[in-house]
């Protein structure tokens, strides 16, 4: 087993939980649909949750997979997805908790929780922006990382989740939710295209 692999068996499973967690969550409200008031805000936070999980699961390969073993890197590992579970476990309310006969509007229940939620969403990403300047101002090869295109991203990505979480006005919450949003689904929409693209997947079919 490599470094990497050993890694990620510890940092795969808490980003796991968190996919399990969210989709749990979801599937909760599906079951006590008839007395969920959906609104629009709380899905829309969700899918916001659930892209950027699977940018997490994305830059783990990317960042991670030459690091060394170390157990400083297993509890930044830790960290970082823990906080991200916090936030996928507050996204959608624990229907069990609320009365079986007691109605749940989930716009109340995004602008009750959305500080914690894009909170927790910000500081994750902030430590992995962290982590990549510190190897940055280490390595040269770390610091081309850092393209302008990264540098726009992060700001775009900072200014609009901190807006989300922080911002008094409710229509500026909802303006933050929509362009980071945007923005998370476009940068799918790029790495689909270069799949396309690349033509490089084909069928992994056995020779008979």
């Amino acid at each position: 087993m490599s470094a990497f692999e050993f890694f990620f068996s510890f940092y795969g499973l808490l980003l796991g939980l968190s996919v399990a967690e969210l989709v749990g969550g979801f599937a909760r409200l599906l079951h006590e649909r008839h007395r969920i008031r959906f609104g629009w805000l709380t899905p829309l936070l969700a899918l916001f949750v659930a892209l950027d999980l699977a940018t997490f699961w994305n830059q783990a390969w990317m960042f991670f997979r030459g690091a060394p073993f170390n157990p400083a890197l297993l509890f930044v590992g830790l960290v970082i997805a823990a906080t991200f579970y916090v936030a996928a476990s507050v996204t959608f309310p624990r229907v069990s908790a609320e009365g079986v006969e007691t109605r749940i509007d989930l716009d109340d229940h995004f602008w009750a929780h959305r500080r914690l939620v894009f909170g927790c969403i910000l500081a994750a990403n902030a430590m992995v922006w962290l982590l990549l300047g510190l190897l940055a101002l280490w390595d040269a090869q770390w610091a081309a990382i850092w393209s302008p295109r990264l540098a726009v991203g992060v700001c775009i990505f900072a200014i609009g989740t901190a807006t989300a979480a922080f911002a008094p006005s409710r229509k500026a919450v909802a303006a933050a939710l929509a362009i980071v949003l945007a923005y998370t689904l476009w940068n799918m929409l790029r790495a689909g295209t270069m799949l396309i693209a690349s033509g490089a997947w084909s069928p992994a079919m056995g020779g008979g």
